[in-house]
């Protein structure tokens, strides 16, 4: 039985305060039902554009889930009251999905990044989980698709009888695409951003101790700074100042 949705407002993004345990139930659950759904991983990235962009804050609100990923939006979360919620980040919950998913009769597709990419994240999975069912992967061109070719790629995911697809295409796009094929793919889309990268082998993630300490961004930065650096420098700043104001509104608040 799926528990009632706990949700908080981080700046101008809804988002879910759940466990490891209820988010891979739910996915677990509307996999088996083949229920079109999406679920937005929301770092400080993610939040900032959703106080900025209306439309993406509104497509991170509309979310079937959206779960804290960044140790920034975890933190704000336990500040608003949520006191033990952990971070629950895309490659993790990916992975975690995929181990549970190899003892059960039920697929998954992947959509998004390269052909060599999906090939390695392919060979890794099914070396880590050897009876994982991977229905199929389409890597889309970098351009708009067509009506004809989205039509094909939704008749291709749904002739798969795949019950969740992993979406890479990065932020903000992922997001939007989720959201416009919501009621047209028959599966859970989940938007893991970098995490085909990482499971594969061709970006190096974080040591452990960087994720645990909250500094999986800073990783981030130091890899691909020309990238990479002003999104940091500007998010990172508008996230500090949104959090602030919004603390002392929930502070005042809570007094009265």
């Amino acid at each position: 039985m799926l528990h009632k949705r706990l949700t908080a407002f981080v700046l101008g993004a809804q988002i879910d305060s759940v466990t490891w345990a209820s988010a891979l139930t739910r996915l677990n659950a509307w996999a088996g039902n083949h229920e079109s759904r999406y679920v937005c991983i929301c770092n400080v990235h993610s939040v900032v554009t959703a106080s900025q962009d209306a439309e993406f804050g509104w497509v991170v609100s509309a979310a079937d889930m959206a779960t804290p990923d960044g140790a920034p939006v975890a933190w704000m979360l336990r500040r608003m009251g949520h006191i033990d919620q952990q971070r629950i980040n895309g490659p993790d919950l990916m992975w975690r999905y995929c181990e549970q998913a190899q003892y059960r009769d039920e697929s998954i597709f992947f959509y998004g990044s390269t052909e060599e990419t999906l090939s390695a994240l392919k060979l890794k999975l099914l070396a880590a989980f050897p009876s994982l069912k991977i229905a199929g992967s389409i890597s889309p061109p970098f351009r708009a698709l067509t009506a004809e070719e989205d039509a094909s790629v939704v008749d291709q995911i749904n002739a798969s009888g795949a019950g969740v697809v992993w979406v890479s295409l990065g932020c903000p796009k992922q997001e939007l695409w989720m959201a416009a094929h919501r009621g047209r793919i028959n599966a859970v889309m989940v938007g893991v951003g970098a995490a085909f990268d990482y499971h594969a082998g061709t970006i190096k993630r974080a040591p452990k101790w960087m994720q645990d300490s909250g500094l999986e961004w800073l990783h981030r930065l130091l890899s691909e700074p020309r990238r990479l650096w002003k999104r940091y420098l500007v998010t990172n700043t508008l996230f500090i100042i949104g959090a602030i104001k919004q603390l002392v509104r929930f502070k005042l608040k809570s007094t009265l």
